[in-house]
């Protein structure tokens, strides 16, 4: 299963085994303690998970504004998912749900996944299928031993395969990135030799570069398009930075950003807010052309990913 992070040998006088067990609870307790209230962070080494950076305080799920209908239905399909195991072994169906988040950069995928995690009290599990030394098999173990009650995270599966559909030079210039093969993944999805109770969500900016087979009915069970933000979504920020504005300026405030007719998305919306936090709304409404100026200063329109930088690792 992998190296130890630490091997730590207790002696003690006498035979009292019990001793053993209390320091073993305690530290059990502890390690509990630390991560209550917090979303912990995997990452693959080797063959195993092992805990990224420190814990993160749990991230609201209103915090996260999409569009209206979308945080609820992915929440209500996930709870039901998870209360329901039972109805999945009555009827034969493999007890696995898969997510598919798309939309352009920048509009919430992963901060949405982030602050799912929080709400249903979930660790996340990365895996960067572009990893080099990742191959089928390591990716069907790793699929096989992520931890209980983790959300397995595959983002930018886009950049992972290339659509048999494309063309053979696409398809030549993404040869020899990785190890792991399109079949491979399928197969770990929901082959015969994939596991049970197990979630995975996969991000794509361009789901139409997604092979149909990765994306069909049973390996992805739900779809949801996270788009530029609507109306409803800009004055929903809009109310997290000034909790005591009225609906008239958040309603002009709206109107004046999508009367430039010019998409955008919500990092640029929060980065925006974010320079104009101290002063007053009408400050704010009055300089919304800005807003397409900071892009390119700010890189506000590029989505914070949660995969950490690769690691090399060996084979196992």
């Amino acid at each position: 299963m992998g190296i130890p992070f630490e091997t730590v040998t207790l002696t003690s006088f006498g035979r009292n085994k019990q001793l053993y067990f209390n320091i073993l609870e305690e530290a059990r307790q502890i390690a509990l303690t630390e991560n209550e209230g917090k979303t912990v962070m995997y990452i693959a080494m080797g063959a195993e998970w092992r805990p990224f950076g420190h814990p993160r305080k749990r991230r609201p799920l209103n915090s996260v504004v999409l569009d209206e209908g979308i945080t609820e239905r992915v929440v209500t399909d996930i709870r039901e998912f998870i209360s329901n195991p039972s109805w999945y072994t009555e009827r034969g169906i493999p007890y696995r749900r898969g997510y598919l988040l798309h939309g352009p950069p920048g509009c919430g995928k992963s901060s949405f996944i982030t602050a799912l995690a929080g709400e249903l009290e979930f660790g996340i599990c990365v895996l960067n299928l572009s990893e080099r030394g990742l191959s089928d098999d390591r990716l069907n173990h790793l699929l096989s031993v992520a931890p209980q009650n983790t959300i397995i995270l595959l983002e930018d599966i886009d950049a992972a395969f290339v659509s048999r559909q494309e063309s053979k030079q696409v398809a030549a210039a993404y040869e020899g990135l990785n190890r792991v093969t399109f079949s491979g993944l399928l197969n770990c999805l929901d082959g015969v030799a994939s596991t049970e109770a197990r979630i995975v969500f996969m991000t794509t900016n361009y789901i139409n570069r997604l092979d149909p087979a990765l994306i069909r009915p049973g390996r992805v069970d739900v779809k949801e398009y996270i788009g530029h933000c609507s109306s409803h979504q800009i004055q929903q920020m809009f109310y997290r930075f000034y909790k005591t504005a009225d609906i008239d300026a958040a309603q002009k405030l709206s109107a004046t950003i999508l009367a430039h007719a010019k998409p955008v998305s919500a990092a640029q919306i929060q980065g925006y807010f974010m320079l104009y936090k101290h002063s007053a709304p009408d400050i704010l409404i009055n300089n919304v052309s800005r807003i397409w100026e900071l892009d390119s200063h700010l890189g506000a329109s590029s989505e914070t990913k949660l995969s950490p930088k690769p690691v090399s690792v060996q084979n196992f």
